[in-house]
This record gives C-alpha cells, sequence and structure tokens, in this order.
C-alpha cells in the first residue's frame, strides 16, 4: 500500500481578503463616529492601508478590518503591521500599514517538523519543500492526529493543510 500525505501550507485567499477591505471600507463610509475624521481603508497589492486623522480612529478603523477579515475566514496571523501595529504621524493624519505574508519561513517549517518528530505519532515524516512541508505516514489515521495535534499548538504563522491523499 502506498503512503499516505498532506502538505502544510500558508496561503491567503486573496478574493477573500479584497472582499473584507471593500466591506470595512463601506461601514466606514457609513458610520457616523467615522464622518469627517478622514478615515479609509484601501488594498494596495500586498499592503493594506489605514488612515486617520488621529490615533484612536486609525486603530477603530484596524478593528473594523480585522472583524471583517474574521468574518470572512482570513486568519489575522497572515498580517505583518508596520510599527509593531501603532499608528504612525504623517503630515495631519495617522497612518498603519499591515503586509499580507505567505508561506511558511524555513525556521517556522523547521518548528513544525520538531513538533511532529517529538509529539506526533511514529512513522510519520515531515519534509520541508520551500514554503510548505509534506507530511507522510503509511496510515491516514496518523496524519490526522499530526492534524489535530497541529491545529492545538498556539503557532505564530497561519497554516493550511492542503493535497491530503
Amino acid at each position: 500500500m502506498a503512503d499516505s500525505s498532506f502538505d502544510i501550507v500558508s496561503k491567503v485567499d486573496h478574493q477573500e481578503v479584497a472582499n473584507a477591505v471593500n466591506q470595512a471600507a463601506k461601514e466606514i463610509s457609513q458610520r457616523y463616529d467615522f464622518k469627517n475624521v478622514g478615515a479609509s481603508v484601501e488594498l494596495a497589492g500586498e499592503t493594506i492601508k489605514m488612515t486617520a486623522n488621529s490615533e484612536e480612529r486609525c486603530k477603530a478603523v484596524l478593528d473594523v478590518l480585522q472583524t471583517k477579515l474574521v468574518k470572512r475566514g482570513v486568519s489575522l496571523k497572515h498580517l505583518d503591521y508596520s510599527n509593531d501595529g501603532e499608528p504612525r504621524a504623517s503630515g495631519k493624519e495617522y497612518r498603519l500599514e499591515a503586509a499580507l505574508t505567505e508561506g511558511i519561513s524555513t525556521e517556522n517549517a523547521k518548528k513544525v517538523s520538531k513538533i511532529i518528530r517529538e509529539e506526533g505519532p511514529k512513522g510519520v515524516k515531515a519534509q520541508i519543500q520551500g514554503e510548505e512541508l509534506r507530511v507522510t505516514s503509511k496510515s491516514r489515521d496518523d496524519l490526522q492526529e499530526v492534524q489535530r495535534l497541529l491545529k492545538s499548538k498556539e503557532l505564530d504563522f497561519a497554516i493550511q493543510f492542503t493535497n491530503y491523499r
């Protein structure tokens, strides 16, 4: 019998991010507490840009955006904030940028591989392939056990399981 396998990846659904940003922009344009504060949110390539005329309003824009992303099933771990999430003054307005991150870095892949090796079932192998991991085993039950194990861990990056065979 052939080995079963699956891939561990970290990918962003760009359409869902665009939808969430559009919903947040619409809510910001309609809400009373955002009137006349120059609040906006926009998606520019791989970066989400938020602006407002005060630091508190900029953080409120971020909160609206995060709520929309969570409702659309996009993990907040995909966002990498500039200035540690603190809005910075730029002229008369405050700006905050969040870059979308994809892929599993080599050091994070090594962490996941170590978790699988030490805490996972015997006979399960994890192999780093670029920005993803391929996990193989003779038993599908062992692979499902690895998925449960990784979901229970608090990793500082988002993961998805694909190509389950």
